[in-house]
């Protein structure tokens, strides 16, 4: 069934559209060995250019591995989700396995099952530990796969973010970077959901992976693909929507993809024949609502003094938190309460520093606290 709109989830076909630029540099590349940091606010569509160019650049001799480590807590987490997803998507039967990685999985009993992902038909444990492999020994698992195979492998690993929050992170980073760094048929492409984390790995010369590959920034999608995919996605469902309404559509949730998904889904339910400015508002409110309880959960623990910082920033103020005058107008404590408010509101996503200063980032989240606070 070909959905009118797709949100949450990556989008595939006739619904990925613009990305033009972004997909002809991270297909060049892969084909070159470039390893490649995707850094974006979430919801820009990550997840979705990586499968678009893996599907074209995939080949026998160019082998696109894909891993999301996500629900990993620590070190050997990673390796267990890693190694699994090497060996899956680069050998179809168990007989296969044991020939690409002779010498690493003898001292392992995988366990195959059926995954409830409908993209996947079955699951993997492998059971690494600190008993069975060395770090090493597994983060230079895809360098021995990619010679015995005489091809190149792209590790494609999706929330990297999550190595930056396991106990001895910065040792396991240092692990990382001094075995990926010498791999001559492997290359990686690093990217998450969240954005200061992700920024934070890459961009800081103290961290380990400090210029580990090129930094490839996502802008948002332009408004001529959207007028053209929203317009034509309507004109199917014999529906009219004009350009000026499909602006401010975009702009009512500042492009942000998943979101612009989302907004024109529900706009097109709401509408018999064509859309008027109070459908949109309408459509507006209903995504609002719809994503309530998830906000109700990212901000039902927060402390008086966050939730007095988050009035601040909706209130317009984005930089000068310690002075006294703000400090005092939203009730934010002494001033070394700032560094601190500061950190777990961005910790929890609620919060972004751009150049402009403090702003909350998901305009959706903004018009529902605007809404309850």
């Amino acid at each position: 069934m070909d959905k009118p709109f797709i949100f949450g989830v990556p989008v595939e076909d006739s619904h990925f559209i613009g990305r033009e630029d972004e997909i002809k540099r991270l297909s060049a590349n892969f084909k070159y060995g470039v390893n490649t940091i995707l850094i974006s606010p979430r919801r820009w569509g990550k997840t979705s250019l990586v499968n678009k160019v893996a599907a074209a650049v995939g080949s026998k001799k160019l082998v696109v591995v894909k891993t999301d480590v996500f629900s990993c807590r620590d070190e050997y987490d990673f390796y267990n989700v890693f190694s699994a997803a090497l060996l899956k998507q680069t050998a179809s039967k168990m007989e296969e396995w044991k020939d690409l990685a002779k010498g690493f999985i003898e001292r392992l009993t995988p366990k195959l099952s059926l995954s409830p992902d409908p993209v996947s038909d079955y699951s993997v444990s492998l059971g690494i530990s600190p008993k069975t492999h060395t770090p090493e020994e597994v983060l230079n698992l895809p360098e021995e796969i990619a010679k015995r195979k005489g091809c190149h492998i792209i590790m494609c690993i999706d929330e990297f973010q999550q190595v930056g929050e396991f106990p001895n992170s910065l040792n396991i980073q240092k692990r990382m970077r001094t075995v990926w760094q010498h791999q001559q048929n492997v290359s990686y492409c690093l990217y998450g959901s969240k954005m200061h984390m992700m920024t934070n790995l890459f961009q800081k010369k103290s961290y380990p992976f400090y210029k580990f590959g090129e930094m490839l920034y996502l802008k948002p999608i332009p408004l001529k693909d959207w007028t053209a995919y929203i317009s034509s996605r309507f004109e199917r469902e014999k529906k009219r929507i004009s350009d000026s309404l499909i602006q401010k559509l975009c702009e009512n949730v500042e492009y942000q993809s998943s979101y612009v998904q989302q907004l024109a889904y529900s706009t097109l339910l709401l509408t018999k024949k064509t859309v008027t400015d109070e459908i949109l508002n309408q459509a507006m409110e209903d995504i609002v609502d719809q994503n309530s309880g998830i906000f109700i959960e990212q901000i039902e623990s927060l402390t008086t003094y966050q939730m007095n910082f988050l009035r601040a920033v909706l209130a317009g103020v984005n930089r000068g938190f310690g002075e006294k005058a703000v400090r005092d107008n939203y009730d934010l404590g002494v001033p070394s309460n700032i560094t601190r408010l500061k950190k777990s509101l961005i910790d929890k996503e609620l919060v972004e520093i751009t150049e402009n200063g403090i702003i909350i980032g998901d305009p959706v989240l903004r018009v529902w606290l605007k809404k309850v606070l």
